[in-house]
């Protein structure tokens, strides 16, 4: 009952195991006005329902100007990439739809890892929520077109970790015009009808039909004093010349709202610009350690993975040339059999041919005895004499006869000879080459040489709490080259990408229904046809360049 906001908060921040407190907070709604619990006082002091149970939001009250510097925990990064998330989703932040798509890629990557063709198949996004309907809607697309334009991405995301790919979410968003920013409804001296824009580079004065490009912009080094006297604010420049310039906004709730805020941004940005606390050191010295002990427990991973995929690969090849060798030894068996058969054949074959060719030449002996005893009997008659003589003839013709088909017969015989020699010779051959195969080695040996560790892993000496670097002159200048390759690293990849989205943004562009675009879609295609496509920051840096008198004066006069 005694708790102030801070025990609370501590608590939760506790419990979540976070360390970087100062960008969030415990959120709660009065009559449809958003508040933040106050440090410094009791928690059943706000103006909270008195129902129980009493609900607060914890939820990121700040945000960082560069996610990738700022942000050091891990479960940080974590805590923005869900809250960021939700808000694209819920149309909170607007986001072009070839940014969405892009955006969902890393959602993907961060919760299903690398992609797997075998595992991640049509239709295994059909349960996530990961575009926003506005996107959805806009487009005469099925659900598995836009799965199939996703997938496309995530599938380049390959090797980045949960963290990392979180991070390059965040690293897009961040460039987006509705991020990080809180409005309000407000009007100034002329009353007329504005929305200003609170967020961690500064204020932003809006259109309200135009939530994406601001008017005008004051950054928090340029402000010296924030008040508010009932629904009147009162921004005094740091410059003392420049008069002050106030506007009304429509609840004293809200102005306290405004004011929390602005103190909170404006604290963050001064300390941004400030060498860090010790403990944001330690806890950076940490992350750097964690990070380095992280990426050799991939690439340790990546190594096993990578050797017990050659394992795999060389088992693969070993089954497959043994199944070869198996269906070799098949066939050489069937050839024997069939070999074996044919000479069994051909022998019999042989055998009835030399049997066929000596009665053929009994019976041509038993003619030729015949023929002899023809002769020799005496003939009586002349007609006996010439009857005789044709028989005699005939005899002479069939013994011919008899004599050439025993010839013939045996030369089949000698050819049948010829040809079980070659089926004999031709079964040796068989035999010979299946004793080859079954002395043939099946597994040769396989020794997988572990890959080296890469020399270039930085490593850490941590003394006490403290991390100790010591740079010599060569040092320096190897360290100036690699961060000027890693910028035109970077400049190469945002190039790349780019074009990536613009190529997708022409794919999808037939498929659009134009009357269901929004207001912010076409102030969007506006911007980017008269070639507004720089960063957030860039932007904001254009709005400044006027002076602060004349900006102030633009403001009054809206």
């Amino acid at each position: 009952m005694k708790w102030k906001g801070k025990d609370l908060f501590d608590l939760v921040c506790r419990t979540l195991g976070l360390r970087e407190t100062w960008f969030f907070g415990l959120q709660y709604t009065i009559k449809d006005t958003v508040a933040w619990l106050k440090m410094d006082k009791k928690v059943l002091d706000h103006d909270v329902s008195k129902e129980e149970p009493v609900t607060f939001h914890f939820l990121a009250k700040f945000y960082p100007e560069n996610a990738e510097e700022e942000l050091v925990q891990e479960s940080t990064q974590h805590l923005f990439f869900l809250q960021v998330k939700k808000q694209i989703l819920e149309e909170k932040i607007y986001c072009p739809p070839e940014a969405s798509v892009l955006l969902a890629s890393y959602a993907v990557q961060a919760k299903y890892g690398d992609y797997d063709p075998s595992l991640h198949k049509l239709g295994f996004l059909a349960q996530e929520e990961l575009l926003p309907k506005r996107v959805i809607n806009l487009y005469q697309m099925t659900p598995e077109m836009w799965e199939e334009r996703i997938t496309a991405w995530y599938a380049g995301h390959r090797g980045r970790a949960r963290d990392e790919a979180e991070m390059e979410y965040l690293k897009i968003a961040q460039d987006l015009e509705m991020y990080g920013v809180n409005y309000f409804a407000i009007r100034n001296k002329k009353g007329t009808e504005l929305l200003l824009g609170v967020d961690a580079l500064g204020l932003h004065i809006y259109d309200p039909e135009n939530r994406l490009t601001p008017k005008i912009s004051f950054p928090w080094n340029e402000i010296r004093n924030i008040s508010y006297s009932d629904k009147e604010f009162t921004i005094k420049p740091l410059d003392k010349k420049i008069d002050v310039f106030k506007f009304n906004s429509s609840k004293l709730r809200v102005n306290k709202l405004i004011l929390q805020l602005c103190i909170g941004n404006h604290d963050l940005f001064m300390r941004r610009r400030k060498a860090d606390s010790l403990e944001v050191q330690q806890m950076k010295a940490q992350a750097r350690e964690e990070k380095a002990r992280k990426q050799m427990e991939r690439q340790r991973l990546a190594r096993e993975k990578q050797m017990r995929e050659e394992a795999e690969r060389t088992r693969d090849e070993l089954e497959r040339r043994l199944l070869q060798m198996k269906e070799e030894a098949t066939m050489a068996n069937e050839a024997l059999m069939r070999s074996e058969e044919t000479a069994d054949l051909l022998a019999e074959k042989a055998q009835i041919t030399e049997e066929e060719a000596k009665l053929l030449a009994q019976k041509a002996a038993e003619a030729e005895q015949e023929m002899q005893r023809i002769k020799a009997t005496a003939i009586r008659t002349e007609e006996e004499k010439r009857l005789m003589e044709q028989k005699v003839l005939e005899a002479e013709v069939l013994a011919l006869k008899m004599a050439e088909e025993s010839e013939r017969r045996a030369k089949e015989a000698d050819q049948l000879k010829q040809d079980l020699q070659e089926a004999r010779e031709a079964e040796r051959r068989a035999k010979q080459k299946l004793l080859e195969i079954a002395t043939k080695p099946t597994y040769p040996p396989v020794n997988p040489i572990p890959a080296p560790m890469p020399p270039d892993i930085p490593s850490f000496n941590l003394i006490g709490d403290s991390l100790s670097f010591d740079f010599k002159d060569t040092d320096m200048k190897r360290l100036s080259m690699e961060i000027e390759k890693e910028k035109v690293e970077y400049m190469e990849k945002s190039k790349h990408l780019q074009e990536q989205l613009n190529e997708l943004k022409t794919e999808i562009e037939a498929l659009k229904l134009k009357e269901r675009e929004t207001a912010l879609d076409i102030l969007h295609n506006e911007n980017s046809d008269r070639g507004g496509t720089s960063s957030k920051h860039n932007t904001i840096k254009k709005l400044t360049l006027q002076s602060a008198k004349s900006r102030v004066a633009f403001f009054e006069e809206l």
